[in-house]
């Protein structure tokens, strides 16, 4: 017998037995390590798309990871970007560090360098905001913060301890510590 002949023979054997092995083991479940079951399940690098009553797109949400806890049903995202259309079809971006969603839904905390900007477009102003946290309460049209806030339009720019928001009337208001510098615009 010939060497190759043998080495061909084990290495036959060899594949046989890691695919049997593997077929045998198929439906079997390994635990993860780093996961202590605690979780119902985990998006990575993903977007969703909500749509509102008539089919039409409400929020769309990419973030690189979602994790939905199973103990209080809450939910938990690594660096949302949220895109929220306006009338027309263009896109008001919201990020921050977190988000976190309550259990019900009504309640949607951003927290760390939470930024607003209107769509990059002629036909709109450019606006943003800057805050740390925000709350929105997307069942009731509205978010808030207890701390600074600093929005900024041209020839504006607006800043203030607390802030509300209401989408239905698009209005805001400062709480308290309110400064606005108006700039003339050339």
């Amino acid at each position: 017998m010939n060497w190759r002949t043998l080495l061909g023979g084990l290495l036959l054997a060899a594949a046989l037995l890691s695919g049997w092995a593997l077929l045998r083991d198929r439906d079997q479940v390994l635990p993860d390590a780093g996961d202590d079951g605690s979780k119902d399940y985990v998006l990575h690098d993903f977007q969703i798309v909500a749509l509102d009553e008539q089919g039409h797109e409400s929020t769309t949400l990419r973030a690189p990871l979602l994790e939905r806890m199973r103990n209080d049903e809450t939910t938990t995202i690594q660096t949302p970007l949220f895109l929220l259309p306006d009338r027309d079809g263009n896109h008001w971006e919201l990020r921050s560090d977190t988000g976190w969603i309550s259990a019900t839904g009504d309640l949607l905390r951003l927290t760390g360098n939470v930024s607003g900007d209107s769509p990059r477009v002629p036909s709109v102003p450019p606006t943003t905001f800057r805050t740390e946290q925000l709350d929105v309460f997307p069942k009731e049209n509205r978010a808030t913060s207890d701390g600074l806030v600093t929005l900024t339009r041209p020839g504006m720019t607006q800043s203030g301890v607390g802030f509300a928001l209401n989408s239905s009337d698009k209005t805001y208001q400062f709480l308290s510590q309110v400064k606005t510098r108006y700039t003339p615009r050339h």
